[in-house]
């Protein structure tokens, strides 16, 4: 659940084209221009100058000034060597860390009275302000100055085929200097990209107040199935309430039915407005509601939002003129064909059947469609969900009690004491209004923060879980920034790469609850069960008794089941905004017909042959369709990428052994998603050695 920071997210969904109608420079210009440079400076690489030249000159425009002004300045700016080039990479890095820091901490300081609830109540100042971008003339100020076009010439981009295929030559510093080359790509005025602030600010700020008044919900007798004081954001404390009610009494299931509902409703907004985020009696399957006027499509809206703030954005990328083409060429760095067939293959093997038959056996019941979300491979699933919140709670009464802890817990997976406090020094922890999310720091003077629900009475053990999902992302985020070599290697491939060490460590949640180290091959949630554990098991579920598997066998199944869940949702994704770019003037209502139609035919095609119900809808749930435009194959890819590594991280004989490999890898910085994983266990993303554990899991 990482929120991604607004204005590093979308800058990569801006920067991604290279001519536009504006340029103003000729071919012979280019020519005369490298030529300059050259005589001028012979020690130069003559390849360098004459991609960097190019690139320069499409982006320059009139206002930038005259053909020979442009020469003059190429002439005077190219550095004249190697020493010149690695001396001005200090300078520029130094630079964009002080002024991406700068404007990321100004934004943390105007967005908490809307993004914590220990800041002051939001007013209407606030929620104005938290669409403010502090970077959004950032491009444009660079332009005038002439940075953005001394950074071109002396570090031109390199396509992705580029990276991907000359990258494994690179050294550190040829990396570094590709990665800056990354940086300005793209002229898109200042206005536009404000646009694209304010969209993702309504549909951030929309999503962060979705709750749910569970004690408000009826079944249709008019019984009460939570106590008055449950309320759960959509769509996350939703569906992970739902996994918490797998028991095999009567008001388990019947919960799960009427969250269900409530899903479907929301989906295809037919839930009353009223009862969003506000304590208003509702009958979800009949739709009863004293105030019965529905949501007015504002779930669609601001998808709409983000489109249309794109389409500004489009204008000046010819090169890749879509959001679609900006997201998966330039920032998740995959394309989608390739995506989608990766995907696509998961979801048709037949190993998924074979473990859902083997979930029905368990369950002692037909499947329903919110099985996807089955979490019974876990060693939580045999635990009392209750018992384990009253433990969460005694431990974390405050944020400031879980920051506390988090040395410990690292020490507990491996890591040296004082690698673990100085990991842990660079990461605050703060009370979320929303679900939760790891915001990265982005410069080295200031901190990762961790951001979960913590209730009056402390935190429960969904937001534990939470919190330790969003530890693993901030410990990646401080290793590869504090600990790289060079700046614009800060980060990882994409955001599927953190997700994979956010997965990482939520599987070990229990593990770092019990304070007792786990046998490092399993990688599980505890090895502890039944009468070994001291962590509270379901009634009849002790010992023997315990529904888990091994624990890597447990784990695998339970990673393949998520990938299973988490690519059908990506694949709604994905072809809602395919759909979007064909109707470019579609409005809420025809964008809400058509996503609804898109999930019942991913649903029939994948999932209705294993958990039944014809033109089910509930693929389209996720809340990060709503505030983060494509985000979510970032999930199922962060799958994969977990998978793989967790298999590499299960030979280290000792926790020890784990804690450095784990952070070997992570201090690769941001290369390419193959080159990343290639250096990290030898092999590029693939589904076949998931594939392969879940047969043998199976066994």
């Amino acid at each position: 659940m990482k929120k991604v920071f607004v204005f590093f997210f979308s800058m990569v969904l801006l920067s991604s084209c290279v001519k536009t109608a504006d340029s103003v420079l000729t071919e012979q210009d280019v020519q005369e221009t490298v030529a300059a440079v050259m005589a001028a400076k012979p020690e130069a690489d003559s390849a360098r100058v004459a991609r960097g030249v190019a690139q320069a000159a499409a982006l320059w425009q009139a206002q930038d000034g005259t053909a020979e002004e442009f020469k003059a300045f190429a002439v005077a700016q190219v550095a004249a060597n190697d020493t010149e080039r690695a001396a001005l990479m200090e300078q520029l890095s130094r630079i964009w860390e002080r002024c991406y820091e700068s404007a990321d901490m100004l934004s943390v300081e105007l967005l908490k009275p809307t993004q914590l609830t220990n800041a002051a109540t939001p007013g209407e100042p606030d929620w104005i302000m938290s669409a403010y971008s502090p970077m959004a003339h950032f491009s444009d100020d660079m332009f005038a100055n002439k940075m953005a076009f001394l950074t071109i010439l002396n570090f031109p981009h390199y396509t992705l085929a580029e990276k991907n295929t000359l990258g494994g030559e690179w050294s550190r510093f040829e990396w570094a200097a590709a990665r800056m080359g990354d940086m300005f790509t793209t002229r898109v005025p200042a206005r536009v990209e404000q646009e694209v602030a304010q969209a993702y600010a309504d549909a951030e700020n929309y999503i962060a107040d979705y709750n749910i008044y569970m004690g408000s919900l009826l079944t249709e007798d008019g019984r009460r199935l939570w106590d008055e004081d449950v309320v759960l954001l959509s769509h996350w404390n939703l569906r992970d309430e739902l996994k918490a009610n797998y028991g095999k009494d009567t008001l388990s299931q019947e919960r799960q039915e009427m969250i269900f509902r409530v899903m479907q409703r929301i989906i295809d907004q037919s839930i009353p407005r009223a009862v969003i985020n506000a304590p208003c009696d509702w009958k979800p399957y009949s739709n009863t509601c004293a105030h019965p006027n529905r949501e007015p499509d504002t779930r669609y809206e601001r998808i709409l939002g983000h489109f249309h703030a794109y389409q500004q954005v489009d204008v000046y990328c010819p090169q890749a003129p879509t959001a679609i083409i900006r997201n998966f060429e330039e920032s998740i760095e995959m394309p989608m064909a390739q995506i989608d067939s990766l995907f696509r293959s998961l979801l048709s093997a037949p190993e998924v059947a074979a473990v859902g038959k083997l979930i029905e056996q368990r369950l002692g019941r037909g499947l329903r469609p919110y099985d996807i979300w089955y979490d019974g491979f876990k060693t939580r699933a045999t635990l009392d969900q209750d018992a384990l919140t009253e433990q969460t709670r005694r431990r974390y009464p405050d944020a400031e009690a879980f920051r506390r802890d988090m040395p410990r817990m690292l020490q507990t997976m491996g890591f040296a004491p004082e690698k673990a406090r100085e990991i842990c020094s660079h990461i605050v922890v703060e009370p979320a209004r929303g679900s939760g999310h790891a915001w990265p720091a982005l410069g080295r003077q200031e901190p990762a923060r961790l951001r979960t629900r913590i209730g009056q009475g402390g935190m429960d053990y969904k937001g534990y879980n939470i919190a330790v999902h969003e530890f693993g992302h901030n410990v990646e985020q401080v290793l590869d920034l504090y600990d790289i070599d060079y700046y614009t290697l800060a980060g990882v491939p994409n955001t599927a790469f953190t997700e994979a060490s956010a997965f990482l460590f939520q599987a070990r949640d229990l593990e770092l609850l019990e304070n007792k180290k786990s046998p490092t091959k399993t990688l599980s949630n505890s090895p502890l069960k039944g009468e070994n554990s001291s962590l509270p098991l379901r009634e009849g579920q002790g010992g023997s008794k315990s529904p888990s598997m091994g624990d890597v066998e447990g784990l695998d199944l339970d990673i393949f089941w998520s990938m299973y869940e988490i690519m059908g949702v990506s694949l709604v994704d994905m072809q809602m905004w395919q759909w979007l770019y064909a109707h470019p003037e579609a409005d809420a209502i025809s964008l809400r017909e058509a996503t609804l139609r898109i999930a019942k035919e991913v649903w029939n095609q994948y999932y209705e042959p294993v958990l039944g119900e014809h033109d089910c809808t509930l693929l389209a749930i996720y809340s990060h369709m709503v505030d983060v435009p494509m985000y979510l194959p970032n999930y199922p890819i962060g799958n994969i990428v977990q998978f793989q590594l967790s298999q590499h991280l299960r030979q280290c004989p000792t926790p020890q052994a784990w804690a450095e490999e784990y952070t070997r890898i992570y201090q690769q910085g941001r290369l390419t998603p193959n080159h990343w994983l290639l250096q990290a266990v030898g092999a590029t993303p693939s589904i076949d050695p998931m594939l392969e554990a879940v047969r043998k899991a199976l066994q």
